[in-house]
């Protein structure tokens, strides 16, 4: 991976594809900008990096604007100029349908896959066109795309981060720097379902039964792919599913 980017700030990197990612740019030869909200998992990954890749943590809630800039300018000065974002951070709660819902749910949903994100690029992205370099890549899903039964508010804010993307790179036309989106459909060896299900260890294991799901390695080895293409290449989207799912179609229901 050849290009003039040397510094990565992930966010959600102390497990699941953060952590995945965090590794492979890390094999790559950046430096990185680690977030997250658990500093003891943050503190571990640094451990494996380090002396051969250079870290700094960040323990923020993304959610909160004020601290997020806070957070941003106390940066040594060798990790200020963040040439790659990797929002990453995000979750899934509950499976209910709509009507049956919890509002904290929802409301945890939008504002960490919504706002969160949003804050962390707002801070950022001035100083990537202020270079004229820089790579903004956002992990979607799927379920951004195709509705699902129990998607409900989860799916729409991953419809939000697809079309805040789109809006990104019309905005930067005229500019070097880059956006990208990759949706992945079912990420196994991560704590997704286990966040979903609020802590269910036998109903989040029982998702990934009897089929074989990405794991976040391959959605780490996507990001890598974007970052290294050529100056001029922009992939502005990626859909990546496990060759066991597929989208489903439409549902109808009959009366009786």
């Amino acid at each position: 991976m050849e290009n003039e980017y040397k510094t990565a700030l992930v966010t959600g990197a102390s497990s699941g594809i953060g952590r995945a990612v965090a590794k492979q740019l890390a094999s790559a030869g950046y430096r990185l900008v680690l977030v997250a909200r658990r500093e003891e998992r943050l503190q571990a990954l640094v451990k494996e990096f380090e002396p051969k890749t250079r870290c700094h943590i960040l323990t923020c809630d993304l959610r909160e604007s004020e601290a997020v800039r806070c957070a941003l300018d106390g940066l040594p000065p060798d990790f200020r100029t963040i040439d790659v974002l990797v929002n990453n951070a995000g979750l899934a709660a509950g499976t209910e349908p709509a009507q049956n819902a919890e509002w904290n749910d929802w409301e945890e949903m939008i504002s960490t896959n919504c706002m969160g994100l949003s804050n962390i690029t707002h801070a950022l992205l001035p100083g990537m066109v202020e270079r004229n370099r820089g790579h903004v890549i956002n992990i979607g899903s799927v379920a951004g795309t195709y509705a699902y039964r129990g998607g409900n508010a989860y799916g729409a804010t991953k419809a939000f981060v697809e079309h805040f993307a789109r809006g990104l790179k019309a905005d930067l036309l005229g500019t070097a720097v880059r956006v990208s989106t990759i949706a992945p459909g079912m990420v196994g060896d991560c704590e997704f379902s286990l966040v979903r299900y609020r802590g269910d260890a036998e109903k989040a294991e029982a998702v990934y039964t009897d089929l074989e799901p990405l794991d976040p390695s391959a959605i780490a080895e996507c990001v890598a792919w974007c970052v290294s293409r050529p100056a001029h290449v922009n992939i502005l989207h990626m859909e990546v599913m496990a060759t066991c799912q597929a989208p489903g179609g439409l549902s109808v229901s009959k009366t009786a």
